[in-house]
């Protein structure tokens, strides 16, 4: 079983800049792909960016290219998500989620064990 944490969501301005940490566990990080969800009012709950295992290899989806770097230290067993200019339509709770299997996938029915989620708000 692995135990997420998020945290470093908030409110800030169109423009901005947040960096959501998730920490994980109760399972060998370097084990586990990681991804980063966010669902906002009334609309399903959709893929950001993910993360393999090393770290090495790192994908997202099209709305957040070049705005978001997702990120991992094994060493600290946490993920991250750097944001930047962010936009309102990014307003969203965002949750971690972590997947043992292989390869990664965009679906969140391929996550096993998610956090609780940090709202972001980004006004205009």
């Amino acid at each position: 079983q692995v135990q997420l944490v998020e945290s470093g969501g908030g409110l800030v301005q169109a423009g901005g800049s947040l960096r959501l940490s998730c920490a994980a566990s109760g399972r060998t990080f370097s084990s586990i792909a990681m991804g980063w969800f966010r669902q906002a009012p009334g609309k399903e709950r959709e893929f950001v960016a993910a993360v393999s295992r090393s770290g090495g290899n790192t994908y997202y989806t099209e709305s957040v290219k070049g705005r978001f770097t997702i990120s991992r230290d094994n060493a600290k067993n946490t993920v991250y998500l750097q944001m930047n200019s962010l936009k309102p339509e990014d307003t969203a709770v965002y949750y971690c989620a972590s997947r043992q299997r292989f390869p990664i996938t965009q679906s969140a029915a391929g996550y096993d064990y998610w956090g609780q989620g940090t709202q972001v708000t980004v006004s205009s």
